[in-house]
């Protein structure tokens, strides 16, 4: 009988399964078929949940891409273009294996990683029906409860930031009962004018030469300066926020951080991803927008009452003001003109981009005179007048805080103890990024002083040897080492640090080393030199291990690796690896093994498998040399494996008449590794043929062993947290 409350996931369908079968015998082994069935990732039915939303993106210079939504956490995935198709086939009713399945009979590759990698950060995500409950944060908190103002406390500490999730219900309020009507084109146009009349009017009453930054009155205008910035920049954020509503979409979140020296408001609007480019921009511009509303406002007032008391502070108020516009404008800082820019060119990653560029490639390809595309002429350039203006900025804005804050900061020092207090306070409150810079500075140089430490420890030190062997030895294609080789490899393995985004080897380069992950993520990224676009092919965690085909074959490197984060690698170079073979004649099946491995690595089916899956394809199928004329499968026959084609050709029969003729690198048979149906076809080598045959049971296991090693990409996400 059916339990009143079922669980959900693998223990509800378990149940569901259990209650609608025949009731068991003790000594029935049929409920252990049905629980690793259950429990088998392979065949999980992984569906969509109703409320999410998809959306793809094509860009002018490649590199399209599409998003998703969770509209319930406002948790947004970023997704190459074919895997839309991908999310079409989780309905429900596929297995995650029909969908691999499927998936290769569209593109040719066995996407193992990259489909364990995607069903599990949608299921974490919440974007599938089945509901997910991370068992290590609950147990956690329950261990340690911390009450909300505490944890709130403790999340201002360490981000100088508190956020509220609320803030949707007011923005919406703010924009029935005003704010939309700046959206109507005639409103928008009046404000528009007032913008612009008032900075004519601002330039008039500079030209007059009655006012300056500084005055008597500093400190007091300063602190009421201190008081208009807050109102502004809370208008500011309001209308970004007010944009996101207009156009149906929601805050996620607001709140309170210290930004570049000055406390400030904020609006969490990643929602606006799932915006079409238009109206990104016009939600990017509606800040400023709002700002030179206010600032013209202000000059109007200053150029028609020269006057009146309030006209010197509001003089400050309407420069300052023109000029954060300016620094938020001009592209160059990751502000809203950077948005803008990179909406208007559409480049959605110009900056990180930019920057990696500059870091890791520029340099190289300047060394070896190699040819610079187009696109990376305007990386180049973006990147380097970025820098630039970066330190124009800091320069201009310590001038601006020195004339308009100076007279407080004086005034605050010669009033006593109690101010002089006050003054530290506020300086350790706004100067709070400076001193976070500072901090991050001398912890990135302690990082590399440690990890130069560790290089000269990595020899010295048992321990890091017998972690490297450990690893290097849980390696399937180095599980035959025998325990002195494998200690002699261990003690010449180097360890190796790489910052986030640098990448470890390029596609093309000659093969010197492989290496495996100790900590920290990778992508292995196929590039497209002409277009300059890029396809991930895999993720890489902690354990697993790439390069060392290519060490093998000798040849160029097919793939990038890079990182995702900071990584430790421990690195095998050639020298190290060519002597390891030597070492390893008097193990026959070693050095062959490897080659075999490489050699299904040039398949194309196979190509994209990372050195696991590749020994564990090895260990369950196995290579077949066929004469001319022989039958290979037969229409009709029950399928029960999948053949690759390395060298040769065959000829595929559909009721005696000729269909089809395959060549090295095609592949036929693969619906037979869903389950035993008949063969749709004959197939006949008509050369001498060397094939690869890959039965159900070794590809159930390849699959297995991609969930298990699955990583959780955090790069899925889009780089572009949208929190202005």
């Amino acid at each position: 009988m059916m339990p009143a409350s079922v669980p959900s996931g693998v223990y509800g369908a378990l149940a569901r399964s259990i209650a609608g079968s025949p009731p068991m015998r003790r000594d029935d082994a049929g409920w252990l078929e049905r629980l690793a069935r259950e429990v088998d990732p392979a065949e999980s039915r992984p569906e969509l949940a109703s409320d999410i939303e998809v959306k793809e993106f094509r860009l002018r210079w490649g590199n399209d891409y599409a998003m998703i939504a969770n509209p319930r956490e406002l948790l947004h995935f970023r997704l190459e273009p074919g895997e839309v198709d991908l999310l079409a086939l989780m309905d429900g009713e596929h297995t995650v294996k029909e969908i691999l399945v499927e998936r290769f009979r569209e593109s040719g590759d066995l996407e193992l990683s990259a489909l364990a990698d995607r069903v599990q950060q949608l299921r974490v995500g919440g974007f599938l029906t089945t509901s997910y409950v991370d068992v290590e944060a609950a147990v956690r908190r329950a261990m340690d409860p911390v009450p909300t103002w505490r944890r709130k406390a403790r999340e201002f500490v360490k981000t100088l930031s508190v956020d509220w999730r609320g803030a949707h219900r007011m923005v919406a309020w703010f924009y029935r009962y005003g704010l939309r009507w700046f959206f109507v084109p005639w409103i928008a146009i009046v404000a528009g004018l007032i913008a612009v009349v008032g900075f004519v009017a601002f330039l008039a009453v500079v030209n007059t030469g009655r006012f300056s930054l500084s005055g008597a009155d500093a400190a007091v205008a300063s602190l009421i300066l201190l008081a208009l910035n807050y109102v502004l920049t809370f208008l500011h954020e309001l209308a970004h926020a007010a944009g996101l509503v207009h156009y149906g979409r929601r805050v996620k979140s607001a709140g309170f951080m210290i930004y570049f020296g000055s406390p400030a408001f904020f609006v969490e609007s990643s929602d606006g991803l799932m915006m079409e480019r238009r109206q990104r921009i016009v939600q990017s511009f509606a800040g400023p927008y709002a700002e030179l509303i206010v600032a013209g406002a202000a000059s109007l007032f200053a150029w028609a009452y020269p006057d009146a008391g309030v006209t010197p502070i509001l003089y400050k108020f309407a420069l300052l003001n023109y000029f954060v516009i300016f620094l938020n404008l001009v592209p160059m800082l990751e502000l809203d003109g950077y948005w803008i820019l990179s909406d208007l060119i559409q480049v959605p990653d110009l900056r990180p981009r930019s920057l990696q560029f500059i870091r890791y490639d520029l340099w190289r390809k300047l060394r070896g005179r190699e040819r610079f595309t187009k696109q990376e002429v305007g990386l180049a350039l973006y990147g380097t007048l970025g820098v630039a203006f970066t330190i124009f900025s800091i320069v201009t804005a310590a001038y601006f805080w020195e004339e308009v804050f100076g007279g407080l900061i004086r005034d605050l020092w010669a009033g006593g103890p109690v101010t002089r207090l006050l003054l530290i306070a506020i300086v350790l409150f706004v100067a709070g990024p400076v001193l976070r810079g500072l901090i991050a500075l001398v912890r990135s140089l302690l990082r590399r002083a440690r990890a130069l430490a560790r290089s000269v420890r990595f020899k010295l030190e048992t321990k890091w040897r017998v972690e490297a062997a450990r690893m290097i030895d849980a390696l399937p294609i180095f599980e035959d080492l025998p325990e002195d080789v494998l200690s002699d490899l261990a003690g010449r393995v180097q360890l190796r640090g790489f910052a986030a985004g640098r990448p470890v080897f390029r596609q093309g380069d000659a093969p010197e080393a492989f290496y495996v992950v100790r900590r920290g993520v990778l992508q292995v990224v196929e590039e497209d030199p002409e277009s300059g676009q890029e396809r991930v092919l895999r993720t890489l965690g902690p354990g697993e291990s790439f390069g060392e085909l290519g060490v093998i074959s000798r040849e160029a490197r097919a793939a990038t690796v890079r990182t995702v984060e900071d990584a430790q690698l421990f690195e095998v170079d050639k020298g190290t690896f060519d002597r390891l073979l030597a070492d390893m004649a008097t193990v026959p099946d070693f050095a062959p093994t490897l080659q075999a491995v490489a050699e299904l690595r040039r398949l194309p089916a196979f190509s994209n498998l990372g050195s696991d899956d590749l020994a564990e394809v090895l260990a369950h199928g196995d290579w077949i040399n066929v004469a001319p004329g022989h039958v290979i499968i037969r229409q009709g026959d029950e399928g029960d494996a999948f053949y690759a084609v390395r060298s040769g050709r065959v000829e595929v029969l559909t009721d005696g008449g000729l269909r089809q003729s395959l060549g090295a690198g095609a592949h036929f048979g693969e619906i037979a590794l869903l389950s035993d149906v008949p063969r749709t076809a004959t197939v006949v080598a008509r050369t001498p043929a060397r094939l690869f045959r890959l039965d159900r049971e070794g590809f159930e296991r390849v699959i297995a062993g991609a969930f298990h090693r699955g990583t959780l990409n955090p790069a899925a996400q889009l780089d572009r947290t949208w929190q202005h």
